[in-house]
């Protein structure tokens, strides 16, 4: 079984485009942070994702660069060359994506409502699940 669970955040604004045969498809790239090295240096890896149909028209509506999101799916290498280089790079297909930045972040602070005594930000009542 090939699957990978990823969790890391955007590099870059993710791109929709929509295929000959009229299907939607989003492409984004995660970067995944490693453990520090000894010396104090976080290093990442990279993967690019790829989104198709609904799935993919949801990611390009709501993500964007540096929102964190978890992804689950096969991987496979593509390699490649270019002027006498060669190289690799990660590709999944989503199977699952879930957008883990709050919706708040990114907000200016005068625009949270957050509740002096309790400490609780206030939220509005049509983005919850239940009534």
């Amino acid at each position: 079984m090939n699957s990978l669970h990823i969790i890391g955040n955007l590099t870059k604004d993710p791109e929709l485009r929509t295929t000959a045969t009229g299907f939607s498809v989003c492409s984004f790239t995660v970067a995944v942070n490693r453990k520090k090295t000894k010396d104090g240096q976080q290093e990442a890896d990279y993967f690019n994702v790829t989104a198709w149909r609904e799935r993919g028209e949801t990611c390009a509506k709501y993500l964007s660069k540096g929102k964190k999101v978890s992804v689950v799916g096969p991987v496979s290498v593509r390699t490649w060359e270019s002027n006498g280089k060669h190289g690799a790079s990660l590709e999944v297909t989503a199977d699952e994506v879930e957008f883990l930045t709050p919706r708040t972040e990114g907000q200016p602070a005068q625009q949270r409502q957050v509740d002096q005594q309790t400490g609780f930000q206030q939220v509005d009542t049509d983005e919850l699940p239940f009534e």
